[in-house]
């Protein structure tokens, strides 16, 4: 064929295949730009979305785990400060925790939002994602979501574990740089314990913020316990509301990355109340 150039199909397949990702995110950002913006319309609010879960963002699809850190503090607090004060704030969480700084940025922001603020946790906000849910008016989660304890941790080990291990020993067997850590481990847990505190103190009373504030950072549970929404009631902080619809969608256009046969798997339409599917 006169003009039928192999090489230049492969370029334009190529063209094609490395701009395809970019053309599906871009779809991807209007969708959620229209949900955000229709249930602000329905609620009267500021929404703002921090999700944290994984994207395939360049050409070979190779995701990005993603946690709070600096950025999203930067961010959350400049949509906040474009936020007039008597406007409510709907703020959709779902993060497996980050930096204790950038967690504690966000919380004092939302703490001092005059206007309303609710936080919507449709699966999980674990550690600085706890943080964040504990500083708003309201928490709404799933049925089925959880939050985290707020334990700091240094390093690879939680800081109660290691001051419980020094304490297990003679002083006198212990090297500089584990009391070192020791010492670090011990006023990580009093900065954390004091801030869940100052927090919670204005809304629920001295009393029994300083009881919700030990319980979640003494280091009773594994870092990664899930603290369901009847577990939160029965400490003092409800949490079992009705999840708007739109927060699902919402998160529906905060897909993870297809890779390979997927491990889980259903038809992708609500049945009603009717004859179950096959039945007549």
């Amino acid at each position: 064929m006169e003009g039928f150039n192999f090489f230049q199909i492969i370029w334009l397949f190529f063209i094609f295949s490395a701009l395809s990702p970019a053309l599906k995110q871009a779809r991807l950002e209007a969708m959620r730009i229209r949900l955000i913006r229709d249930l602000e319309k329905k609620r009267g609010s500021r929404v703002i979305t921090m999700v944290h879960r994984q994207e395939s963002l360049s050409i070979f699809g190779i995701p990005l785990s993603r946690y709070i850190n600096i950025e999203d503090s930067e961010q959350v607090l400049r949509a906040i400060r474009l936020t007039p004060p008597d406007m409510p704030i709907d703020l959709l969480l779902h993060t497996p925790g980050g930096l204790v700084l950038a967690s504690e940025q966000i919380a004092h922001a939302i703490k001092n939002h005059p206007a309303k603020v609710t936080v919507f946790v449709p699966h999980y906000a674990m550690s600085g994602g706890t943080l964040i849910a504990l500083a708003a008016d309201e928490i709404v989660m799933d049925a089925n979501a959880v939050l985290g304890p707020v334990d700091p941790q240094i390093g690879r080990y939680p800081a109660v574990s290691i001051l419980k291990a020094i304490k297990s020993k003679d002083v006198n067997e212990l090297d500089d740089e584990t009391l070192i850590l020791g010492d670090v481990a011990e006023k990580a847990i009093n900065q954390v314990r004091n801030r869940v505190f100052d927090i919670l103190k204005d809304r629920m009373g001295e009393a029994k913020a300083r009881g919700i504030a030990s319980q979640l950072t003494e280091g009773r549970w594994t870092h990664d316990y899930p603290i369901t929404c009847n577990e939160l009631s029965t400490m003092g902080l409800p949490a079992c509301g009705i999840m708007p619809m739109e927060i699902y969608q919402l998160m529906d256009h905060f897909p993870q990355p297809m890779r390979g046969r997927p491990s889980v798997q259903y038809i992708p339409l609500p049945y009603g109340e009717g004859p179950s599917p096959g039945k007549k």
